[in-house]
């Protein structure tokens, strides 16, 4: 009972920052317009650019943004307990991981879809973009160093959580 109480406070968390924060983030700070045609529409080829659903389109980008959230959560909860990790997950997500991922959507739809890459190779220079690739690389490379050195941390702190986790590996 304990557990569904807080998932539920954590949906109706999760509705209210989105219908307010949310809300405010699209109209103050973005200043999105609802009118505007999107790369999918305005490039339309059937194959990279392709009208779709938005139940589709959200289940895409939380697939894609659920980075440290589902890897670290738990192993902050083995370590700090489950009350901070549980805070950690939820405002962190609400206040950086939602920003980063809508700012990033927002500006690439603001330039017919392109990647960051693209973009700061096309306002900056050629250079740039190459540049701008390597650091985007460099930085994967340091939240992979960091999930590995987050979960060494646990099973060495926490021996007996290695085989839970071993056994969750499909085969």
């Amino acid at each position: 009972m304990q557990t569904l109480a807080i998932a539920l406070g954590a949906i109706v968390l999760y509705l209210i920052a989105y219908n307010t924060y949310g809300r405010w983030l699209a109209k103050k700070i973005f200043r999105l317009d609802p009118d505007a045609v999107t790369p999918s529409v305005e490039l339309n080829d059937d194959q990279d650019y392709v009208p779709t659903s938005k139940g589709i389109v959200f289940g895409h980008h939380f697939t894609s943004i659920a980075g440290t959230g589902p890897i670290v959560g738990p192993a902050l909860a083995i370590m700090w307990g489950w009350l901070p990790a549980l805070l950690w997950v939820l405002f962190g997500s609400i206040l950086f991981g939602a920003v980063h991922d809508f700012g990033t959507l927002v500006v690439s739809l603001r330039n017919r879809g392109m990647t960051v890459g693209e973009i700061a190779g096309r306002v900056i220079n050629p250079r740039a973009r190459i540049l701008f690739l390597f650091i985007l690389l460099f930085a994967l490379w340091v939240v992979l160093a960091i999930f590995g050195w987050v979960i060494a941390r646990v099973f060495t702190q926490f021996p007996e959580s290695i085989l839970p986790v071993f056994l969750q590996i499909p085969i």
